[in-house]
């Protein structure tokens, strides 16, 4: 990432904060060195351009492998700390979260959204496990994040960013999990999970789903799948 993402932090950033004038709370919070993880809500394509504007500290996350096929846009998602990943499920869902795994082993942040995909309707859903397994797994500090706003000043099928509304990001105080239990264990997961979510609820303040953020099943063996309690990562 080299010399574009320190571009990137050097004059993105401070520009992105002068022009959108973002509201930041609990930076005090975040650790300023070592692995952590940044757990938000998801509302708006811009969330993954907000946490980093926001954090005293550089932050990566994962983005579509087809956000870098041009030049440009890999510039820009380079800049902004984003790391190419091929998204989907079985083997896919396994390379992004080793991918994860050795950003934390290097002692970098990263940050992850629980719901898995953005809520249309502004409620928060419930969190899959696979943060909790990357926080139980390595070790590291989860701080919950809340976001409010982004939704309005860039809403699903925007083309940029609107400079009428300005947004919240709201750091939480973190994480320790370790006392949940060991990764292996899906009730250890689960309750991480929740208490995860619980936190990043305090702080954005949305009506709670109590359900999956997921697409509406195309099949009858989809639909029956849904409905099982089947553990979500």
């Amino acid at each position: 990432m080299g010399a574009t993402y320190a571009l990137g932090r050097t004059v993105i950033r401070p520009l992105a904060r002068l022009v959108y004038r973002p509201h930041i709370d609990g930076k005090h919070h975040v650790p300023r060195t070592g692995p952590v993880i940044f757990a938000s809500n998801h509302l708006s394509f811009i969330d993954s351009i907000a946490i980093p504007v926001a954090a005293p500290r550089p932050v990566h996350f994962l983005a579509k492998a087809s956000y870098f096929e041009s030049w440009s846009s890999r510039q820009f998602f380079t800049a902004i700390g984003a790391i190419p990943v091929q998204r989907g499920a079985g083997q896919a869902a396994l390379d992004a979260l080793d991918q994860q795994r050795r950003l934390l082993d290097a002692g970098r942040a990263v940050a992850l959204y629980p719901e898995g995909t953005r809520s249309l309707d502004g409620r928060l859903y419930k969190g899959r496990t696979g943060v909790a397994f990357l926080a139980l797994q390595t070790g590291a500090p989860v701080v919950p994040v809340g976001l409010r706003g982004t939704d309005k000043m860039m809403p699903v099928g925007a083309k940029a960013p609107s400079l009428r509304h300005r947004i919240t990001v709201s750091f939480g105080a973190p994480l320790d999990l370790a006392h949940f239990g060991p990764a292996t264990s899906g009730r250890a997961r689960r309750l991480a999970t929740d208490e995860i979510m619980s936190a990043i609820h305090t702080l954005s303040g949305q009506e709670l789903a109590n359900a999956y953020n997921e697409a509406p099943a195309e099949s009858p063996i989809e639909r029956i799948k849904q409905v099982l309690p089947h553990e979500r990562r």
